[in-house]
């Protein structure tokens, strides 16, 4: 990260006026953990629109596993630099909603004080699904998980998003305090309904009565999110300087398009979502299965396609006619008819789609968005591949997201160059690459067996895996473009 030197750093002091409230009179009613750029860029910006009307929804963030955000907002007062970017430039603003942000590897008394304080209201998380620590293919919790055999030994002192949900509420509770929402903002299926379950499993392992207060007393409604949000780079830095005057250590930069369907169940109260572009309905589900299918499973897919063909990024990747053309065909041709009614008009949203993956401004990485596979692949594309097989229909084009991701776990791409496979199970899936060689159907097999995520029903169909073996034969010996090319003859 660059230096900032002597040049004026984004600051109260150097902001003057210019937020569109009094931030003095701001104070704190949501805590969130996992305060990444996601967050920053979707819900933090929401928060903000609010507090022109409210000023007591304030936010306090948590790095639950590093201090980065913290050190590098601390000394411009938490505030930070949205960019907003398309192909006829980047408008930007200040955010102010973020009041503080707390690193839990060393605050994490601090932590649960904000938790346990009246005033907070909801607690939110982008954790990740691996921040979960649960069974991505059964959506329960991993008792085995590191951090929850150390929090349930060290309940007082917790490192996890479920532990320290559970502390808090336990606390609030004792202290007779009404309990907190619980807003789950992460790509999870019914993502509330998930997170109350992983929560409630670990406080089971505590105490019965511990996880029935938070069975019977504690809302998690669901949400859906969309924003594509890259990495922050040195030259965004740069340019907000540039534009602004100010440095700023951590902007982020997004894309225009922004979307959040949440379930309307606040017991404890909740700022006017809907006041600023929120839609609050009864039942999420339909949307997230919506936005899994089309949008993540088809990000996924291009991400281990592009990255394995040579893109660097997703619009590189897209402007490949082969690949445009093959996205266009798998939400088209395999997702479309899979999803629920009521969602609105499907081609246009597909349309859409292609134009964001397209947008030249934003350079989201192909390497990025395939991080983590293994927690992603059961809900973007495994979903869809179940409910296509229980019709008896084809699966070639998003069992190619599958062998692509089998592909790139290889660790070595097209031109021999290694791949920084970053994933939960990273050495797992590195162990059972090294094993099979190049021989698809050793490697095919090999990872069909880890049950965690491909579960018990897709190993033992055999059409299926021998689609994969094929697909992946044809990837290690004639390349991601070409493969995608003759998907309709696998």
């Amino acid at each position: 990260m660059a230096d900032q030197g002597s040049r004026p750093i984004l600051s109260a002091e150097h902001l003057g006026a210019e937020l569109p409230y009094d931030r003095s009179k701001v104070a704190p009613g949501i805590v969130h953990l996992g305060i990444g750029a996601f967050h920053r860029a979707h819900m933090a910006v929401y928060v903000d629109d609010v507090l022109r009307a409210d000023p007591s929804w304030g936010i306090i963030g948590a790095s639950l596993k590093r201090p980065d955000t913290r050190n590098a907002l601390a000394p411009q007062d938490f505030l930070y630099t949205l960019g907003v970017r398309s192909g006829s430039g980047t408008a930007t603003r200040v955010i102010g909603a973020l009041l503080n942000v707390l690193d839990a590897t060393r605050q994490r008394d601090a932590l649960i004080a904000a938790m346990t304080d009246p005033r907070i209201r909801i607690v939110s998380l982008t954790v990740t699904e691996k921040g979960y620590c649960h069974d991505p293919a059964t959506g329960t919790l991993d008792p085995r998980h590191p951090d929850i055999v150390n929090d349930v030994a060290h309940p007082e002192a917790p490192v996890s998003a479920p532990g320290l949900l559970t502390r808090a509420l336990e606390l609030r509770s004792a202290a007779g305090v009404a309990p907190f929402t619980v807003l789950c903002c992460d790509n999870l299926p019914t993502n509330g309904e998930t997170t109350a379950r992983v929560v409630a499993g670990f406080a089971a392992l505590r105490s019965p009565d511990l996880a029935d207060y938070i069975q019977t007393e504690v809302a998690f409604p669901s949400t859906m999110v969309d924003r594509i949000v890259p990495a922050t780079t040195e030259s965004d830095r740069e340019f907000v300087f540039g534009a602004t005057g100010l440095w700023d250590a951590w902007p982020v930069v997004t894309e225009p398009f922004t979307q959040w369907v949440i379930e309307d169940r606040f017991p404890s109260g909740r700022p006017p979502f809907e006041a600023v572009g929120g839609q609050l309905v009864t039942d999420v589900r339909p949307f997230e299965v919506l936005k899994l299918r089309m949008l993540n499973g088809s990000h996924s897919t291009l991400a281990y396609l592009g990255y394995l063909a040579g893109y660097e990024f997703v619009s590189q990747a897209i402007a490949d006619d082969t690949f445009r053309a093959f996205i266009w065909d798998l939400m088209t041709k395999e997702v479309m008819n899979t999803l629920p009614t009521g969602v609105g008009d499907l081609g246009a949203y597909r349309n859409a789609l292609l134009e964001r993956f397209a947008n030249p401004a934003l350079k989201h990485r192909t390497w990025q968005i395939a991080m983590d596979g293994s927690q992603k692949l059961p809900q973007r594309l495994l979903g869809t591949i179940r409910d296509r097989i229980k019709r008896g229909r084809p699966v070639a084009r998003v069992a190619l997201g599958v062998a692509a991701w089998m592909r790139y776990v290889t660790g070595i791409d097209e031109r021999g160059n290694a791949i920084d496979v970053r994933d939960p199970l990273a050495s797992r899936l590195r162990a059972v690459a090294s094993a099979a060689g190049q021989s698809a159907e050793q490697l095919v097999a090999g990872l069909l067996s880890v049950s965690e995520i491909f579960g018990d029903d897709l190993p033992s169909d055999d059409g299926f895996r021998a689609l994969l073996t094929r697909q992946v034969a044809s990837l290690f010996e004639r390349g991601a473009k070409a493969t995608a090319q003759s998907v309709d003859r696998s």
